[in-house]
C-alpha cells in the first residue's frame, strides 16, 4: 500500500461564497458537477484536474474565530499546488499581489514557491518544480529557503518550461 498524492482538500470557511470568488477568480478554480448544491458548501476543482474535486468549502459563519494553528494549536499549516510552467507561476504572482493575498516567495532550490492567504487567513503554496533534466549541482545543494527572484528563474529556465513531473494538463 503506498499513497502517491493527495486527492483533495476540504477547508472550514466563514463565508462560502467569499472563498468561492477567491479561489473561482484568482486562483482559477471552477465548481464540479454538484459545485454549489449543497447548502452552505461547495466543491471546486483546479483547472485541468481529473479529480472529482479539489477542494471542498464548508460555511461556519461571519462568527467563526482565526485558526489558531501554528500560533496556538496544531493544525495544518498550508497546502501546495503545483502548476504547470514557471510562466504559470508568474501570472500568478501578479494575480495573487493584485488581489492583496501574495504573502511570500521562496526559492527551495530544487522547488520555486509562492505563498498566499484566502479570505480566511488560510494559507496556501503554490509551487513549480525544476525538471530533473534542467538541475544543476547549485540547485540541488541549495540549503534552507532564499527569496525568489522569478525574473532570474525565467532567465534561466524560460516561461514555458515544464514543472518536474513533466506532465501538462494543457
Amino acid at each position: 500500500m503506498a499513497i502517491f498524492r493527495l486527492n483533495h482538500a476540504v477547508l472550514y470557511v466563514r463565508d462560502v461564497a467569499e472563498s468561492v470568488a477567491f479561489y473561482r477568480d484568482v486562483l482559477g478554480f471552477g465548481y464540479t458537477e454538484v459545485g454549489d448544491s449543497f447548502k452552505g458548501g461547495a466543491f471546486l476543482r483546479a483547472p485541468g484536474s481529473t479529480n472529482d474535486h479539489d477542494l471542498g468549502l464548508f460555511e461556519l459563519g461571519a462568527q467563526a474565530g482565526p485558526s489558531g494553528a501554528g500560533r496556538s494549536t496544531v493544525g495544518l499549516y498550508h497546502l501546495a499546488w503545483e502548476v504547470d510552467t514557471l510562466g504559470d507561476l508568474v501570472d500568478l504572482a501578479q494575480t495573487l499581489s493584485a488581489a492583496g493575498a501574495l504573502v511570500g516567495k521562496s526559492d527551495h532550490g530544487t522547488t520555486k514557491s509562492l505563498y498566499g492567504k484566502d479570505p480566511n487567513g488560510l494559507e496556501f503554496e503554490i509551487v513549480w518544480l525544476i525538471p530533473a533534466e534542467l538541475l544543476t549541482d547549485a540547485d540541488r545543494d541549495k540549503a534552507g529557503v532564499a527569496p525568489l527572484d522569478l525574473a532570474a528563474e525565467v532567465d534561466k529556465y524560460g516561461r514555458e518550461a515544464l514543472s518536474g513531473v513533466g506532465i501538462s494538463r494543457n
